[in-house]
């Protein structure tokens, strides 16, 4: 019996986590080797979340890379194909766009994505984004088409339903009545 329960308490002992302070890795600081846990990474919410102060300065701070980054690089000519607009941060759906491909650039550009994570950006990311922002019909096509005719419109959007327009005061209430409601 003395045996058995030696042999738990060994069992108990190699089960539990390493002592932080007797481990020899301790000083390396890596996780799971005896060093203080990483920082939590802030959890990033979408742009358009965002309100006052720090919905503009992520706008800055996303400019900053739009402009210095992805339009040198990937910003391709202006064209009727391809409609761009020098006032994008105005477009709310191109900001959500373009805030969401940031994001996913900071995340396959760290060491952590491996070695093909900026390949995985570029397929899964980069060209779907670009495609759906500068498409011929997208949310910039009232916008530039010609660098040499600037160009600046917000597109109006759809109409809210009938649904969400609709009080419970405006329902019909007689069978005399007519019904508005679309079958």
């Amino acid at each position: 019996m003395e045996q058995s329960a030696q042999q738990a308490q060994q069992l108990d002992h190699l089960a539990a986590a390493p002592d932080p302070v007797a481990s020899p890795f301790a000083a390396f600081g890596m996780p799971g080797l005896g060093g203080p846990p990483p920082a939590a990474a802030p959890e990033p919410r979408p742009i358009l979340e965002l309100a006052g102060e720090e919905r503009e300065d992520e706008i800055d701070a996303l400019a900053d890379w739009v402009d210095s980054f992805l339009l040198p690089v990937y910003g391709a000519e202006v064209t009727t194909a391809a409609p761009w607009c020098l006032q994008w941060e105005e477009h709310d759906d191109v900001v959500a766009w373009l805030h969401a491909l940031w994001l996913s650039y900071q995340q396959h550009k760290d060491a952590e994505a491996g070695l093909s994570g900026m390949l995985v950006w570029h397929r899964d990311f980069l060209t779907h984004t670009i495609a759906a922002i500068r498409a011929p019909g997208g949310p910039l096509s009232a916008c530039m088409t010609s660098p040499e005719r600037p160009a600046h419109r917000m597109l109006s959007s759809p109409p809210a339903s009938a649904r969400s327009e609709r009080t419970p005061a405006a329902e019909p209430t007689g069978a005399g009545e007519p019904d508005e409601r679309v079958a």
